[in-house]
């Protein structure tokens, strides 16, 4: 399985409003492209904030070609949509893993 791992880094004074964004749009968005089986959204904890609140989401998909597909045709779109809405509020780096059963 191939775990697809997007860490953001959002200003305090919008967080609230990206959680609930991230919750009711943009990952619902990102699992209706069908290539993910699960997501995990989750705040980082003992973290050094620097003015910001860390979280984490966690999208699984079967395969590395599933991955690169979302890359190709969906991840474009999706990222400019977090960006026209939360520019300059945010620092996001992404991160693919393998799991090792």
């Amino acid at each position: 399985m191939i775990i697809y791992n997007v860490t953001v880094s959002i200003d305090k004074e919008v967080s609230d409003e990206w959680v609930a964004w991230m919750r009711e749009v943009h990952i619902p968005d990102v699992m209706a492209t069908g290539l993910f089986l699960e997501h995990r959204f989750a705040k980082v904890l003992l973290v050094d904030d620097e003015g910001g609140l860390t979280y984490t989401t966690q999208y699984v998909c079967n395969s590395m070609s599933e991955l690169q597909r979302y890359h190709g045709s969906h991840a474009p779109r999706l990222q400019a949509d977090v960006k026209e809405k939360f520019d300059g509020k945010y620092v996001a780096f992404r991160t693919v893993l393998e799991t090792i059963d």
